[in-house]
């Protein structure tokens, strides 16, 4: 298979760089992706309520999604795409990370699951989907005005977008990158930038701009107690957002 091309105005080529080393790891629990699997439970059980919430579907059974496709942005090594596939949807997985794909890939098989995975960038995305997301992503890439408008260009009129990310606050800066990255060490040092962290205000804004509708904002927060992400109303350092595309 012949490589897409993933130079485009949206792909920060050194982001890419820095998680493809890590990216044989992405199915260890304990290795550099442990945030992940750790906030995946309650980050798909926040997916699953908006989609069928949305698209008016009993939320019951293990495969309520079998009516719709779904584009994962920046999947990574699968972990949002294998649990959608799960659920029953129609599953495309892209990543700029070449590394990445292959390990999903390789992933997927083993799990019985099929799921197209492909590394290319979302601009060169022609297919429409019912639902988009675009989980942890936002932040790592260039122009994410652009980004934002490409997500919303790849959902069907009718459909939603889901976003995940950080928001550009003091707690933020203090939890999502000084202790994450250089005390509890979670993540390796260098994974984000709190510059490029972005607001709920910014995000709804690019939104809009989009010809997009923002229908829900809940925060994520991490209880040291009970050693879990949740839902919390409380947006100051990660945060979901739904999008209609109409």
């Amino acid at each position: 298979m012949v490589k897409a091309n993933i130079d485009t105005d949206t792909v920060n080529q050194d982001e890419i760089r820095h998680f493809a080393k890590d990216s044989s790891h992405w199915w260890d629990e304990s290795g550099p992706f442990k945030p992940l699997h750790r906030l995946n439970p309650v980050r798909m059980s926040y997916i699953r309520s908006q989609i069928c919430a949305h698209f008016k579907i009993e939320d019951k059974g293990f495969r309520p999604f079998e009516t719709l496709s779904v584009l994962d942005i920046g999947c990574g090594g699968g972990l949002a795409s294998e649990s959608m596939a799960r659920m029953g949807a129609k599953v495309s997985g892209i990543d700029a990370d070449d590394n990445a794909i292959q390990v999903a890939r390789e992933h997927a098989k083993m799990s019985d699951l099929d799921i197209n995975y492909q590394c290319v960038a979302a601009e060169t995305i022609a297919e429409k989907f019912d639902v988009v997301l675009a989980l942890e992503i936002i932040e790592h890439v260039d122009q994410p005005e652009i980004f934002v408008q490409t997500c919303l260009d790849r959902c069907k009129d009718g459909g939603i977008v889901i976003f995940s990310t950080l928001n550009r606050t003091p707690a933020s800066f203090a939890l999502g990158i000084v202790a994450a990255e250089y005390v509890l060490r979670w993540v390796p040092q260098g994974t984000h930038q709190w510059k490029k962290f972005v607001k709920p205000s910014e995000l709804s804004k690019m939104i809009r701009n989009a010809q997009g509708k923002p229908l829900d904002l809940h925060g994520l927060r991490y209880d040291i107690k009970k050693n879990v992400f949740e839902l919390s109303p409380n947006t100051d350092i990660n945060y979901f957002m739904t999008a209609e595309v109409s």
